[in-house]
């Protein structure tokens, strides 16, 4: 039977296509499993592994045997054990703490659905409290790479399972970067969601109004798939939130198309003496730089207003908000706790509900002014963990060094912000660094379009593994149902109809020309000026026209607003695409001026030739 280890999902579809056993292949790799591996709280036993598959031989039995409705049939994962799973304790790193659950969180209720199959639970920092990996009773878990170096927390166990290959994908959690740290220092994907797009419901809370899942894949395409499948509104969350049908106007995205990719990156990045990590920041930046097909431009930014906002997360009143999710537990049973979660979560009574209300006022002010730095971009790209340091350094300086490895992090859910961990090399030590792609909520899918084309770019093998990573496949898909138009006169950017799209919250995607099926005519007494296209059969030309993309909600009333002879119909673009466009009835074009030798409506309106 082959090895599993190092498998993408990919991996583990194709060996069921060609007829392997779902618990032949999961009972291999059961026996790769070392008992002293610090990863792991709880694992999957024979009567368990049994039980599980029974259960998915009956949903695969529900769908008559359609492997299409079960995209994650016979995939093995794992949980971070701050995630209930009925049959097995939830410890959050804490066995004096553990529970058990009546049933399954919604994000695990989702995959077992999908058909994925848990293998076991694993270790974190005690109640999510750390970016480290080494605050837990059940030992550190060390980096991939490095025994010697951090794996990075507090979902450390998650990333070192993935990494090693054992799974293709797991669930952590992420409250100020323990999705993205520990993808970073273990050469992994870190899918940190728009907060409320995976539902928190069955998660031990850190700072609940914070907190959400997270997903380590070995592939983009892998952390997407899952993505896809947790994705959705739990009613019984308080916290789950439904996709806007519109996106916010100054809402900063990730274009799909068009000329650059306007990504800001920190102006003066700090590193904080570790110079191999700067220098792979470096390296790069000037990859990034080079990647053409997306054509990217980085922005150096004044990143002070994150900074001072990520500071608030452990230095201000939010360290109550974890202090509210163990309050009971920690009057009881502090002695239980690692000393340096409860040293920090003891900080809690510092604050009077008055700092936490004037905290809540600066923290909306930074995110105004983060909103407003971000209105000219489309992201962000940051280093994911400036350090990486030793187990030992760590041990010997927890507070200072963990809060340096959230330098990059910690603002990002305060900003009710979406971020895309992913791999960028290698530093001179052998360990992995990664970047950060972060933009605004609801842009998840668009991160995972451009991260796909660096990944592309710039290949590293699978995790710690010396497995080739496939060709990343994630392709653009907006967060709400979108249209395309194609616009070729007084609508155009700068002309004066356009703030009727642009007061839709549409995007332009690209600059094209038609086919060269087309004639354009200025048409007789129209208010503002305005072009009619025509399709013809011989004698056309090439015209410009702009694309633009609104939320399909947003569609209808913009029609409304098209006076006859104009209308939408469809327009070929000069490759071959076929996309709504402005069309002009055939009475319209009594009287009107041919104007296509200008080639575009901007040209005709710029040669003065209008006024004539």
């Amino acid at each position: 039977m082959p090895t599993t280890l190092g498998w993408t999902i990919a991996d583990w579809q194709q060996a069921y296509k060609d007829g392997a056993e779902p618990e032949a292949l999961i009972s291999k790799l059961l026996d790769y499993l070392d008992d002293n591996d610090n990863a792991w709280i709880a694992r999957l036993d024979d009567p368990a592994l049994n039980s599980a598959m029974v259960e998915l031989s009956e949903r695969l039995e529900s769908v008559d045997g359609d492997l299409d409705q079960l995209p994650l049939y016979g995939i093995p994962f794992a949980i971070k054990d701050n995630i209930d799973v009925a049959g097995l304790a939830t410890t959050a790193g804490c066995p004096a703490f553990a529970y058990q659950p009546e049933q399954d969180a919604a994000v695990v209720r989702r995959l077992k659905a999908a058909g994925a199959v848990l293998i076991g639970k694993t270790n974190l920092d005690q109640f999510a409290t750390g970016l480290v990996g080494t605050r837990s009773p059940y030992g550190a878990v060390s980096n991939s790479f490095n025994k010697k170096v951090i794996s990075g927390g507090s979902s450390s166990g998650s990333a070192s399972v993935v990494a090693r290959g054992l799974v293709p994908f797991s669930l952590g959690t992420d409250t100020a970067g323990s999705g993205r740290v520990p993808a970073g220092l273990n050469n992994l994907v870190g899918l940190k969601p728009t907060k409320g797009l995976f539902s928190i419901e069955g998660v031990v809370p850190a700072c609940r109004s914070l907190d959400c899942v997270s997903v380590f894949g070995l592939t983009i395409n892998d952390a997407a798939l899952v993505a896809d499948c947790i994705s959705g509104f739990e009613p019984a969350d308080a916290y789950s939130r439904k996709a806007p049908t519109a996106l916010p106007l100054d809402a900063p995205a990730i274009r799909r198309s068009g000329p650059v990719q306007r990504l800001a990156i920190p102006d003066n990045p700090r590193f904080f003496g570790d110079q191999q990590a700067e220098a792979a920041w470096n390296t790069a930046l000037s990859q990034w730089r080079q990647l053409d097909t997306a054509g990217i431009e980085l922005v150096p930014l004044d990143f002070t207003p994150m900074l001072e906002l990520a500071a608030l997360l452990y230095e201000g009143p939010w360290v109550a908000e974890r202090h509210a999710a163990v309050e009971e537990f920690m009057a009881n049973h502090a002695t239980d706790i690692n000393t340096t979660v409860r040293s920090i979560i003891s900080n809690a009574g510092k604050f009077s509900a008055t700092d936490t209300f004037k905290a809540q006022y600066r923290k909306e002010e930074l995110v105004r002014q983060i909103d407003t730095l971000l209105s000219e971009i489309d992201g962000l790209l940051v280093p994911t963990a400036p350090i990486a340091p030793t187990i030992d350094a760590v041990n010997a300086n927890p507070v200072e060094l963990n809060s340096q490895l959230g330098t990059y992090t910690n603002f990002v859910n305060l900003a009710d912000l979406c971020a895309l961990a992913v791999p960028a090399g290698f530093r001179d030590d052998g360990l992995p660094f990664g970047v950060t792609l972060i933009s605004g909520a609801w842009k998840d899918r668009e991160l995972q379009t451009l991260a796909s084309q660096w990944l592309n770019a710039h290949p590293t093998p699978l995790g710690a593994t010396d497995k080739p990573r496939p060709e990343e496949m994630a392709t653009y898909k907006p967060a709400v149902p979108m249209v395309q138009v194609a616009v070729v006169g007084a609508h155009l950017s700068g002309m004066p109809l356009n703030t009727q799209l642009t007061e839709r919250r549409a995007r332009l995607l690209e600059q094209t020309t038609t086919t060269p099926n087309y004639r354009l005519f200025a048409l007789p007494n129209t208010t503002p000026p305005k072009p009619g296209l025509q399709r013809v059969e011989q004698d056309g030309a090439e015209i410009v026209l702009e694309v633009w993309e609104m939320a399909a909600s947003e569609f209808g009333s913009f029609v409304d607003l098209i006076p006859a002879p104009l209308g939408i119909g469809n327009v070929e673009l000069a490759d071959g695409r076929w996309v709504n466009g402005f069309i002009c009835e055939g009475y319209g074009f009594t009287g009107a001026r041919d104007v296509t030798e200008f080639g575009g409506w901007r040209a005709f309106i710029k040669s003065g030739a209008a006024t004539q």
